[in-house]
C-alpha cells in the first residue's frame, strides 16, 4: 500500500498544493514552522478521519478561510483508492472514498493503517492513563471494526449515565432502576472490551519486548502490564457498590473507561525510573510493535509517518532505524527534518528510491536532483 499523490486546499499553512510522492522514503526539509507535520498531519486525516495533532478540525482550516480540502490517490493490493476530506466551517466533516461519501467516519478506520512516530509520543509514558487507552484503543479499531464499535456504544452510554447521574445528585429522592439500562450495557461492554483489550496485549507485548532488546542493545528488562478492574472476581459487584461514590463525584468510576496500560523498566515504574534515552527507546519499540501487528494482522505494511525523529535520537538509536529500513521492513515512509544534510547523510547508502522535497512557507517543492 502507498500514497501516490496529495492535494490540499486551504488546510493550515497551505493555501494550495500538489505533490506526488515515491512508493518508498519521501523526506519533507525545511526550517521549523514551514509546514513539514502539516503534510504528515493532512496523511493522517486522509487515513484516521482526523488530526493527530489539533483534536478540533475547525482550527485546521487555514486562517481567514471558510473551508478546507484534501485528496490522496492511494493504492492498495493493485488497487487505486481515492480518498478526500472536506470540512466548511460550521458544517459537519465528509470523508469520500472515491467519490461516495461514509455515513459514518468509523467505517472508514482500518482501510488504511497508518503509524506516526512525533515528539508529543512521550504523552504515552508522562501523561494519565487516558494516553494509553486512546494508543491502544486506536490500534485496535484498526484492526477490528467491531471493536470500534463496541467502543463507541460503550462512550456513548458512559457520556448518557453521566449527564443522568449529575441529575439525580442534585435530587433527594429517585428510583434506581432509571439507572438500570445504562448499567446492564456498561457492564455487558466492559466485560466484552476488556476480554478484547486482555488477548490484544497478550500478542503485543512479545512484539515490544523483541522491538526494545534490539533498539537498546539488551541493557534492560521492560514490561507492559495491563490493568483493568473487570479482572475483579465481582466485577458486576463492584460496579454496583460505586453507586454512592459515583453520586458524590457525580461520574461513572467502574468501567474500562478507568484501565490503564502500565509501562515498567526493570520492575519499576518507566515514567519515574526510566532516563530519557530508555523512554525514547520504548516509544520507538512500542511504535515499531504497532508496525508489525498492522503488517502482520493486516497483510499490508502500514505507511510510516516520522517527525522530527532524527533530533530527538541519539546515532545508535538512529542506526537502528536505520538497519530497518534498509532491511525494506517498512513500506513507504514520509519523513520530516531541519536539516537537509543530516537527511542525506544518513539516506545516503539506503538502496531505496527517496525523494526529496524542500518546504517553505507551506510551499513544496521536489528536490530529488539536487540530492
Amino acid at each position: 500500500m502507498h500514497l501516490k499523490s496529495l492535494q490540499l486546499i486551504q488546510f493550515k499553512n497551505y493555501q494550495k498544493a500538489k505533490v506526488t510522492f515515491s512508493e518508498e522514503i519521501n523526506c519533507f526539509l525545511g526550517i521549523n514552522g514551514s509546514g513539514k507535520t502539516n503534510l504528515l498531519d493532512a496523511i493522517h486525516y486522509l487515513c484516521l478521519t482526523k488530526s493527530a495533532f489539533n483534536a478540533v478540525d475547525a482550527q485546521n482550516i487555514q486562517h481567514e478561510q471558510g473551508f478546507f480540502s484534501m485528496k490522496g490517490a492511494f493504492e492498495k493490493a493493485g488497487k487505486p483508492i481515492e480518498i478526500q476530506c472536506i470540512l466548511e466551517a460550521k458544517k459537519k466533516k465528509q470523508i469520500l472514498n472515491n467519490g461516495k461519501a461514509y455515513d459514518k467516519m468509523s467505517e472508514h478506520i482500518g482501510l488504511l493503517p497508518v503509524v506516526l512516530i512525533a515528539p508529543d509520543d512521550t504523552a504515552l509514558i508522562k501523561e494519565g492513563s487516558e494516553e494509553r487507552r486512546k494508543f491502544f484503543d486506536s490500534m485496535l479499531s484498526q484492526l477490528d471494526r467491531n471493536y470500534l464499535v463496541k467502543l463507541v456504544r460503550y462512550q456513548h452510554f458512559l457520556r448518557q449515565r453521566n449527564a443522568l447521574i449529575k441529575q439525580l445528585s442534585e435530587q433527594s429522592s429517585w428510583d434506581k432502576n432509571i439507572l438500570e439500562p445504562y448499567d446492564l450495557e456498561l457492564i455487558n461492554l466492559s466485560q466484552r472490551i476488556y476480554e478484547e483489550r486482555k488477548a490484544f496485549i497478550r500478542r503485543f507485548k512479545p512484539l515490544l519486548l523483541h522491538h526494545y532488546a534490539e533498539i537498546s542493545g539488551q541493557r534492560e528488562a521492560v514490561e507492559i502490564r495491563y490493568e483493568s478492574q473487570c479482572a475483579k472476581d465481582d466485577f458486576e459487584g463492584h460496579y454496583y457498590n460505586s453507586l454512592q461514590k459515583d453520586l458524590i463525584l457525580r461520574r461513572t468510576n467502574v468501567g474500562v473507561h478507568k484501565d490503564d496500560f502500565v509501562f515498567e523498566i526493570d520492575s519499576y515504574p518507566l515514567k519515574k525510573f526510566g532516563s530519557q534515552g530508555q523512554q525514547k527507546s520504548f516509544l520507538i519499540a512500542l511504535k515499531l510493535a504497532q508496525f508489525q501487528v498492522f503488517k502482520e494482522e493486516t497483510e499490508t505494511k502500514p505507511i510510516l509517518l516520522l517527525d522530527d525523529i532524527f533530533d530527538k535520537l541519539d546515532d545508535y538509536r538512529i542506526a537502528k532505524m536505520m538497519e530497518l529500513v534498509a532491511n525494506h521492513e517498512f513500506g513507504q515512509l514520509f519523513i520530516t527534518d531541519a536539516r537537509p544534510e543530516r537527511t542525506k547523510n544518513i539516506l545516503k547508502n539506503i538502496d531505496a528510491n527517496v525523494a526529496y522535497f524542500d518546504i517553505e512557507k507551506g510551499n513544496i517543492e521536489n528536490k530529488t536532483k539536487d540530492f
